[in-house]
């Protein structure tokens, strides 16, 4: 009997769309692909290190409790220090799980993916502080603070590897499942959203000059269909992600790519957590026969 291969994750960048790792996770479980290693950036180094470190059912409750009104109460506002918020909680999140400190001390071998704001280069983090790690990877551009660490700022690991394919094969992997949080079935980034009036505690919360500015003054124009600062701050992410997705894609193809669809779904919109872990599990299920196939399971 032939030796089964060694199965690696690529868990992709997306914000709030990358919660559809979760019922991925699961729902290879329950087909029987129990991966070996796991890659991750930004969203997809969260919910690796929560995998990596025998949490994801702590994670998934949490997400699970996280509604509109707890996640702006979680917002650590800090404008002018290259971003809008701290994001402290990234960090305080895994601890509270239960994730290990440090990356090679998790059950299971893990990487993050990060940026390099002076070169432009990817940094792995495939040991070290687990915590600061995730945060590094998952620093939303124009939202999230740069993080500083051992003498360099480091940016969002979707900027230079949204897909982390060749971190798994890194790792160790021979067989490649890569999840991509940004498919776009429809092939458009964007659309004027609907917007009901902002809740009152949302408008409490933020300073008056950003309420326009971050679209918090009523339903956008219908004529026009004016986008807001986060439109225009998600659009241009999810241009810059696809476009680097493909050309990574090229040269370094996944065993299987599991595309999610989430494209109604802002990658600030953390609360929605509940549709994006139906999605993965859906996207996993319709190809489940092919997995198990590829990882030898068949």
């Amino acid at each position: 009997m032939s030796k089964p291969p060694k199965i690696g994750l690529a868990l992709g960048s997306g914000g709030a769309r990358g919660w559809c790792h979760i019922g991925v996770l699961q729902a290879l479980d329950e087909i029987g692909v129990r991966p070996d290693v796991v890659a991750g950036t930004s969203m997809g180094a969260l919910v690796g290190a929560a995998w990596a470190g025998g949490c994801l059912a702590a994670l998934e409750a949490w997400v699970r409790a996280l509604s509109p009104a707890r996640f702006v109460s979680l917002m650590d506002l800090r404008l002018g220090r290259g971003g809008l918020v701290e994001a402290r909680e990234i960090e305080a999140v895994l601890e509270r799980l239960g994730v290990a400190a440090r990356i090679e001390d998790l059950p299971r071998p893990f990487a993050a993916i990060a940026t390099d704001m002076e070169t432009g280069r990817e940094i792995w983090f495939q040991s070290g502080p687990t915590y600061r790690a995730v945060r590094a990877s998952a620093g939303i551009p124009g939202v999230m603070n740069p993080v500083r660490h051992d003498g360099r700022w480091l940016l969002d690991g979707g900027l230079t590897n949204p897909v982390p394919v060749s971190a798994a094969r890194a790792l160790g992997a021979e067989v490649v499942i890569a999840v991509n949080p940004n498919a776009k079935r429809l092939g458009r980034i964007w659309r004027p959203p609907e917007r009901p009036p902002p809740p009152d505690w949302l408008l409490q919360l933020l300073p008056d000059a950003l309420h326009e500015p971050f679209g918090l003054n009523g339903a956008s124009e219908p004529e026009t269909g004016k986008p807001t600062y986060f439109d225009v701050l998600s659009a241009s992410i999810d241009v810059m992600t696809d476009t680097i997705r493909r050309a990574r894609m090229a040269g370094e193809p996944p065993h299987v790519m599991l595309d999610a669809d989430l494209e109604k779904m802002t990658v600030l919109e953390l609360h929605r957590g509940p549709e994006a872990i139906e999605e993965g599990r859906r996207i996993v299920r319709d190809e489940a026969d092919r997995i198990r196939a590829i990882c030898g399971l068949d």
